[in-house]
């Protein structure tokens, strides 16, 4: 996408390689690829981390950037509170599905762009997708959100590093098989189908509300269910 700041601002992904990226070379955003000079960078100024993952080709990826990564005034709020980390996922899917697993872990579903706000040290305590300027239909502002998650930096930071370890935690019980662990009785899958059916869309299929991503795990449930 062709930027409108493109003879004005010029950040630390000029020299990447990836075409994501570099089509936000020119944003207001402060971007820095992934790498040890952002972590640096954020240990030395006391700051967290703000992560965006996504791909060229992802509409949603446009979109976010429209409205908030060409945006002086959102530039502005993230250069001043965070270190910002652009990700190209088909570039970096390491770091992409590591992150993911968070998103998921925490909000119970995925999709790009990849929203990640975390300490110097790269451990999470907030994530999310697609965030539009200002809120609307339920949906946080980002704008709000950089404010909000940075005034708490400065202000209390342990009550992030608290839901950082929280969230640490948790993956790591996901990923470890717990022996004592009772098999899952019909009632709890009966309970899933119910919160799904819930959920679905009718008239525009998918579930929740827009922005929406193909959940594989969801359709292979309701499929084995009805088996």
């Amino acid at each position: 996408m062709a930027s409108t700041h493109a003879n004005k601002y010029c950040n630390h992904l000029i020299n990447e390689k990836s075409p994501y990226l570099l089509q936000h070379a020119h944003n207001p955003v402060n971007w820095y690829p992934w790498g040890e000079e952002a972590f640096q960078k954020a240990k030395k100024e006391n700051k967290p981390i703000f992560l965006s993952v996504g791909y060229a080709t992802c509409h949603w990826c446009h979109v976010m950037e429209k409205e908030s990564f060409e945006d002086e005034e959102v530039a502005e709020l993230l250069n001043r509170y965070f270190v910002s980390i652009k990700v190209d996922r088909e570039e970096r899917p390491d770091v992409d599905q590591v992150y993911m697993n968070v998103c998921q872990a925490m909000t119970g579903s995925g999709g790009w762009p990849l929203s990640v706000f975390m300490t110097p040290d790269g451990k999470p305590f907030f994530a999310g997708t697609y965030f539009p300027k200002e809120g609307r239909r339920g949906m946080p502002g980002f704008k709000d959100v950089v404010i909000q998650i940075g005034e708490l930096w400065k202000k209390d930071r342990e009550k992030l590093f608290a839901a950082s370890e929280n969230i640490i935690s948790a993956l790591e019980k996901r990923v470890r098989p717990d022996e004592s662990a009772e098999k899952i009785g019909l009632d709890v899958l009966k309970k899933a189908f119910d919160h799904m059916s819930i959920a679905f869309d009718p008239k525009w299929g998918g579930f929740s509300f827009p922005p929406k991503f193909p959940t594989p795990h969801n359709y292979t449930f309701l499929l084995r269910w009805y088996n």
